[in-house]
């Protein structure tokens, strides 16, 4: 269900960034269509689409050109958008050579860092709807944006949260890699904070758990693999009705273990560990 957690150094003194990453096939759906990234600072799930396991291709094209982000760091957010670009080309061509792949696809969100004004920045980005949430100072929140038609229906003013949990377009979503023209992808670049940890995660997760649930766990527990397999297993109890993936990172001090009661002054400098 989840593999080791990864322990590794990047440049940097001033924070020490932890991993942990689970996935599971769920108890409804009969193969695990979701791809999941955590090497080196790059951190990415994507949920692929498109059955006969078309999905699942679609997705890990979607981390494998991620993954081009650990050997060459994005220097800006531009960057991270062009490999989502790349992403959306190979999957496309994948879809040519393979008839039986037409109309796969596949969300994705997750975190890398980007150098802003001389110093390590995250940047958070999203196409679809996985999500990415912070946890800083007990407090959660939702920093992507659901690219789907019941968050249009929301803006708009015409449901509210708790109508869209049980709209029939809730799992409708209005952007994912495999378009063309291709999709663009939302954006957020944030300084590091000490003490801080991101959830991201498929919608298997955020369909079963509520916000509340996600933050109550994910602050439960201190190592990040924990917290990850913690997640995943709720919301397999909770109904499982999707693949469910979940990577989480957590930003601690420099030295020791994870220190929940840190400050939280921005900081330069990241250690992957």
């Amino acid at each position: 269900m989840t593999p080791p957690q990864d322990h590794r150094h990047l440049g940097g003194t001033a924070l020490r960034v932890r991993s942990g990453v689970a996935t599971h096939v769920g108890r409804v759906r009969d193969h695990n269509e979701d791809s999941v990234l955590a090497e080196g600072m790059v951190f990415a799930v994507a949920d692929g689409m498109g059955g006969h396991a078309a999905g699942e291709v679609a997705s890990r094209l979607a981390v494998e050109a991620l993954r081009h982000l650990h050997e060459r760091p994005a220097q800006q957010p531009e960057d991270v958008a062009e490999v989502l670009r790349e992403a959306n080309r190979r999957i496309l061509e994948s879809q040519t050579r393979t008839p039986e792949q037409r109309g796969m696809g596949t969300t994705v969100a997750g975190l890398t860092v980007v150098t802003a004004g001389g110093r390590e920045h995250w940047v958070v980005f999203n196409i679809g709807d996985s999500r990415v949430y912070r946890l800083a100072d007990n407090r959660m929140s939702l920093v992507t944006r659901d690219h789907s038609e019941v968050r249009e229906l929301m803006d708009a003013g015409v449901i509210d949260a708790a109508e869209a949990a049980r709209h029939p377009l809730r799992n409708v979503i209005t952007r994912s890699l495999g378009s063309d023209p291709a999709p663009s992808p939302d954006t957020w670049v944030l300084p590091p904070v000490r003490g801080e940890r991101f959830i991201i995660c498929s919608d298997g997760l955020s369909g079963e758990l509520d916000d509340r649930e996600i933050m109550l766990i994910a602050r439960k527990y201190a190592d990040p693999q924990i917290a990850a397999d913690q997640l995943v297993g709720a919301a397999v109890r909770a109904g499982g009705r999707d693949n469910v993936s979940v990577v989480v990172v957590a930003v601690d001090s420099g030295e020791g273990d994870g220190d929940d009661d840190a400050d939280t002054a921005p900081r330069a400098g990241l250690l992957r560990t």
